[in-house]
């Protein structure tokens, strides 16, 4: 489904995990004289982020009536593709006022992020690639919903707004947590840390949506279904093409705002299962991201 560059390192880290490689390593070597360098991948660890932050940024900043601050953050202007009638320089018809605040936060610190990614790599920063903000929530909807609703778009309303940002956010949470075991600069502030810091912003605005939704998860959404129904839908699609680590935002009966496996510890997803999501079972493209990411790890 995906297509990964330096094809090796990625399947050995992203099969197994790298503590279970070097663990492996040291076990054999019986020290650290022989012992298999870890790959430095940051570079194409922090690009990959980039792309999903770009992504990410777009939708909030969108919703918001921002969407000119994301050219202002560099990267390019690439096309964003959106919906017909919304071009993102005014907010979602209908927010509530506490919800555009939320929002606004939100896009504030995807924003960021892409500002802080960027400037950590500096002229090694990918450009921003063409990101698909309509025809692709279209297609996620009809696919979640087996073809029962139509023509999906985040930014008609409040409700499908909220909907829109929780197809993204677990992904999210999950990416970061898998990429931190690639990751090699673990110095103070430094990639390690920032992309830890980072992952726990995305974990506030994941458990923050799936507040807002469990809230009205009675309340019809669309296609005679409800808001329990459709996110439920939605997770059991990202399940089936990002591994299987998903859950709705109801679990044994009650309540689940918060993602965890039996340990009580965030899922983590592979490069290869977060471009199966975003590119909703594409090859090497498609879905959010027509043209694929930008970078190695694409």
């Amino acid at each position: 489904m995906a297509v990964i560059n330096r094809r090796e390192a990625i399947r050995q880290f992203g099969a197994v995990g790298v503590g279970a490689v070097l663990g492996g390593t040291m076990t054999a070597c019986g020290s650290a004289m022989g012992m298999a360098a870890k790959p430095n991948l940051d570079v194409d660890v922090l690009n990959f982020a980039l792309n999903l932050e770009y992504l990410e940024a777009a939708f909030y900043l969108a919703a918001v009536g921002r969407l000119a601050d994301l050219n202002a953050a560099g990267g390019g202007n690439a096309q964003i593709i959106l919906p017909s009638g919304f071009d993102g320089s005014s907010p979602v018809p209908g927010l509530s006022d506490a919800v555009q605040q939320y929002a606004n936060e939100i896009a504030t610190d995807e924003l960021n992020h892409v500002k802080a990614i960027r400037g950590a790599l500096g002229a090694k920063a990918v450009a921003r690639p063409v990101l698909d903000l309509g025809p692709a929530f279209a297609a996620a909807g009809a696919a979640a919903s087996n073809n029962a609703i139509s023509n999906f778009n985040p930014f008609a309303n409040e409700l499908f707004f909220l909907h829109g940002a929780f197809i993204f956010e677990d992904v999210g949470v999950t990416a970061y947590k898998g990429a931190a075991r690639l990751i090699t600069d673990d110095s103070a502030g430094g990639v390690l840390d920032t992309a830890a810091g980072i992952l726990a912003v995305e974990a506030y605005h994941a458990g923050e949506i799936r507040t807002l939704l469990y809230q009205r998860k009675d309340q019809q959404a669309a296609a005679g279904l409800t808001v329990q129904q459709v996110t439920q839908a939605i997770s059991d699609l990202r399940a089936k093409v990002g591994g299987g680590k998903d859950q709705g935002l109801v679990l044994n009966g009650q309540a689940n705002l918060v993602v965890s496996d039996d340990n009580g510890v965030a899922f983590g997803r592979s490069p290869s299962e977060v471009l199966a999501i975003v590119y909703l079972g594409g090859m090497g493209k498609g879905g959010f991201f027509p043209n694929g990411l930008n970078g190695s790890l694409r």
